[in-house]
């Protein structure tokens, strides 16, 4: 087992949550910190404030990996006359990176939304709000025996996932026909003899804004000169990604029912529901956070309940005109469950690539308000 770096884990939360599913006002991937450095220990927290930074030097972390991002707005100075000014300093004297993973997260299949529908017993969700889909190119290359899983792995950051499965290739054998000219350097054969090479074909799909970056792997992972390979369009499209989830409960259940269920599940200090109690719930729209403005979107697909957080008076009023229920389980509550999800989701990749590094779930956040 290798001691992985901070660039690893960067590659690896791209892979989790890829930096292009983030909108556009956002600001994800690695917010402070040396990528060269080394990460035996990694911390995974909902906020990066003081009491996760602390927990994570304490712990002898030195990589925390969030979901708010440190650094959302441009910092126009680093001083010890703000908070930020004065974590950014702390992070950096006692060698702390920090990766955020935000909208993306929310986006990504198994991110928060997912961890959330699921958490609620929702059944068959879909993406709630459409705000694209993964466009693909099939990549075909030749190597020489024994460099297979190589450049597999070299490839893998710009494979997409094909539904629950990642990492998908096909691998068929054959024979290399080439002759060195004379300037050439060649892995195999001798300049001016024609040499043939039992080579592998091997074929997979790639994410199409990736194209470029594929073409760089490839040439540095691979042992020839001039490596072969060929790049086609293909028409197939990932699945479609969005923010928020809708799906449905196994069976009908009562509004108010449905509002403890979902205290209970998420561990939240209160829920508040808008909408008659008795009122009967089995289509289910979630969005972890503040996920109100999707509230048309969820009245537009026909889901019974919107399950978020941060409402407000005026929101509450518009899912009573909508005559959408609308229940507000708090912004801490529904996305707090993306610590344990993203900690298993880096443990399974980090045994995957076999690399080796504790991840440690931060247990001291709490609920900001108190309930009365």
């Amino acid at each position: 087992m290798i001691t992985p770096k901070v660039s690893d884990l960067v590659g690896i939360t791209g892979k989790i949550a890829p930096a292009h599913f983030a909108e556009s006002w956002d600001n994800v991937g690695l917010q402070l910190g040396d990528p060269v450095s080394q990460v035996s220990r990694i911390m995974v927290a909902l906020d990066p404030g003081r009491p996760a930074i602390e927990a994570a030097l304490e712990a002898g972390c030195p990589l925390l990996i969030t979901h708010h991002p440190f650094i959302f707005s441009p910092l126009k100075k680093i001083t010890s006359a703000d908070e930020t000014g004065r974590l950014t300093m702390l992070a950096l004297k006692n060698d702390l990176s920090i990766i955020s993973l935000h909208t993306n997260l929310d986006i990504a299949q198994g991110g928060v939304n997912d961890l959330l529908a699921a958490r609620l017993g929702i059944q068959g969700a879909q993406p709630l709000k459409i705000t694209g889909a993964e466009e693909h190119a099939k990549m075909v290359l030749f190597a020489p025996k024994g460099f297979e899983e190589k450049l597999l792995q070299a490839l893998s950051p710009f494979m997409p996932l094909i539904g629950n499965y990642r990492d998908c290739s096909y691998q068929s054998e054959g024979a290399g026909r080439f002759t060195p000219l004379d300037g050439a350097k060649p892995y195999v054969g001798e300049v001016g003899a024609g040499h043939v090479e039992p080579e592998s074909r091997l074929e997979f799909l790639i994410l199409k804004d990736k194209i470029s970056a594929a073409v760089a792997a490839l040439k540095k992972a691979h042992p020839y000169e001039e490596p072969a390979y060929d790049l086609y369009p293909v028409l197939n499209q990932g699945a479609p990604r969005g923010l928020g989830r809708i799906g449905t409960l196994p069976g009908p259940v009562a509004a108010g029912a449905f509002a403890g269920l979902v205290r209970e599940r998420l561990g939240a200090a209160g829920v508040r529901l808008v909408g008659d109690a008795g009122r009967q719930v089995k289509k289910v729209a979630v969005c972890g956070g503040s996920g109100v403005s999707l509230l048309h979107e969820a009245a537009r697909k026909g889901a019974d309940i919107l399950v978020t957080g941060d409402v407000k008076y005026h929101e509450a009023r518009e899912a009573e005109a909508l005559g959408v229920a609308l229940l507000d389980a708090g912004h801490f509550a529904t996305e707090r469950i993306m610590v344990e999800g993203l900690a298993a989701q880096l443990r399974g990749a980090l045994a995957a690539r076999h690399l080796e590094a504790e991840v440690i779930e931060y247990q001291g956040e709490r609920e900001p308000f108190a309930f009365y």
